[in-house]
């Protein structure tokens, strides 16, 4: 999902940032991508009657909304409304996207549309729609089965992961400072686990594996899309990504979840506020990934890490607060340790690269 954990950002066509996610990858869709100056200067000034200042500080307040937002909807409806079914969730949070982003590209032209240019290209998008959605029904799913904090604390651990892929795949070497700075990102959650009160073994693993699949995405992203013809701004990597990935959940979902239609009209006839909800869940992360464009483009890629980790440890506070979940000193403590790891390991990445340069 959602996951809105959790779905850090990567602005591919500008070489100032840094490619590798750090917890702000959390987001439910999390779609990496920036436009380029020609991009920028041809999008709308929505915000034009405000002043620099307070537009920027209403975008971040939106983009800690609608993060924060969807998680908890996504953890009401999951958990306890009892609307047990990740998969058409997810599907619902493709579809919304792809409409929102027809709309918002053909219509409003927020950005300048952006056409695939080949069958090759076409698969390429394709493959990174199958790890999307791999990682994004993961991270929904592991919301019915553990709490939002915990569920924030590992997908904080993306950077160790992206790293391990990185090693694998490209063959990729870091510096011994990075490696070392990922100790504490991998400390910490193993002492938030041992401490979790709400601890459960098949949520865990399947948080692990939607971080897991994020970070494999950003890598896997880095070298399929590699020349300046195949990059796409994030907007139109999204228009073109979640109706593939709404294609590739419909059997999943009508084979394992094949009552679910059933069952939403019968709740919707006892209780319309289902239908609210889920349209409501469904335009927040459409709204994730606007804002998230939206920071990017007013702030700066590391305002954006910094937000990552704050919108991390104020969702798990938010999310205790809301529902009540038990937490203990030494989970907050293995949570604490880890979003220091992440920024460690996002300081000693700048001294490497500015090293190599």
């Amino acid at each position: 999902m959602v996951e809105a954990q959790t779905w850090t950002t990567r602005r591919m066509s500008n070489p100032r940032l840094d490619s590798t996610p750090t917890a702000v990858d959390h987001e439910v869709l999390n779609i990496p991508g920036t436009p380029t100056a020609d991009v920028r200067t041809s999008i709308n000034t929505v915000g034009s009657r405000f002043s620099p200042n307070l537009l920027t500080a209403l975008i971040i307040a939106s983009w800690f909304m609608s993060n924060i937002g969807v998680l908890l909807l996504n953890k009401y409806l999951l958990s306890f409304y009892g609307y047990r079914y990740p998969i058409f969730l997810t599907m619902l949070h493709m579809i919304s996207c792809s409409s929102y982003s027809y709309v918002a590209i053909n219509f409003l032209e927020i950005v300048p549309r952006q056409h695939i240019l080949s069958g090759k290209q076409f698969f390429k998008i394709f493959a990174l729609s199958l790890i999307f959605c791999f990682s994004v029904v993961c991270g929904n799913t592991s919301l019915r089965y553990i709490p939002v904090s915990f569920n924030q604390a590992i997908g904080a651990t993306t950077p160790f992961f992206t790293a391990i892929f990185a090693f694998l795949i490209t063959c990729k070497k870091e510096s011994g400072e990075v490696y070392l700075a990922l100790l504490p990102v991998v400390f910490g959650i193993v002492l938030a686990s041992n401490s979790e009160p709400l601890f459960n073994l098949f949520g865990f693993l399947v948080c692990v594996g939607s971080t897991a699949g994020r970070a494999l995405k950003s890598v896997v992203q880095g070298i399929l899309l590699t020349s300046e013809a195949e990059k796409l701004h994030s907007m139109n990597l999204l228009l073109y990504m979640a109706p593939m990935a709404a294609v590739i959940l419909l059997p999943f979902t009508l084979y394992i979840e094949g009552n679910v239609a059933k069952v939403t009209l019968e709740k919707a006839r006892s209780d319309c506020f289902i239908v609210f909800l889920l349209l409501g869940n469904a335009t927040v992360a459409y709204l994730v990934n606007l804002t998230n464009f939206l920071v990017t483009k007013h702030t700066s890629a590391l305002t954006l890490q910094v937000l990552g980790n704050a919108k991390a440890a104020l969702a798990a506070f938010v999310s205790v607060m809301i529902f009540r979940n038990p937490v203990t000193v030494m989970g907050m403590t293995g949570f604490g340790v880890t979003v220091m790891g992440v920024v460690l390991y996002g300081e000693a990445k700048k001294r490497s690269k500015a090293q190599a340069h």
